[in-house]
């Protein structure tokens, strides 16, 4: 996991440089001490609280430092005209593919269980092929 620990380090210290920000000011928008975000540009374990706050700061989408600890790209999220409790994240159209799949799946299974395997694929199949249509994916 040290590998992934750096990588982790250098993403985050590009994106908190990419928004201009020094290692104070992100700490302070991080909710957390300067050491504890220094823990984390140097690839050093901090608690995992510490990447939701990290996430916060540096405007990416919930769990985009888990994403980048399991190889995946962080995702950005835009502020939302809902205010600040909203935010629209960006996300590939591969990983919105399989989020729809894995939805129509439980909702398949959760509303008619005696589905084969062959429906839920078809059901699948067809719901991504209307999302794609509206220009959704």
């Amino acid at each position: 996991m040290g590998t992934d620990l750096e990588r982790l380090a250098r993403l985050v210290q590009e994106r908190r440089l990419e928004l201009r920000l020094g290692i104070e000011p992100a700490a302070k928008l991080a909710d957390m001490s300067k050491d504890t975000w220094k823990r984390v540009e140097a690839a050093q374990n901090v608690r995992a609280t510490s990447y939701t706050s990290i996430e916060h700061a540096l405007q990416w989408a919930p769990g985009s430092c888990r994403r980048i600890l399991q190889g995946e790209e962080p995702v950005i999220a835009e502020a939302s005209s809902l205010g600040s409790a909203a935010a629209i994240a960006v996300i590939p159209k591969e990983e919105l593919q399989r989020h729809v799949g894995d939805a129509v799946n439980s909702a398949a299974l959760g509303i008619k269980s005696d589905l084969t395997a062959e429906q839920i694929l078809a059901l699948n199949e067809r719901v991504l092929e209307e999302l794609h249509k509206r220009g959704v994916v």
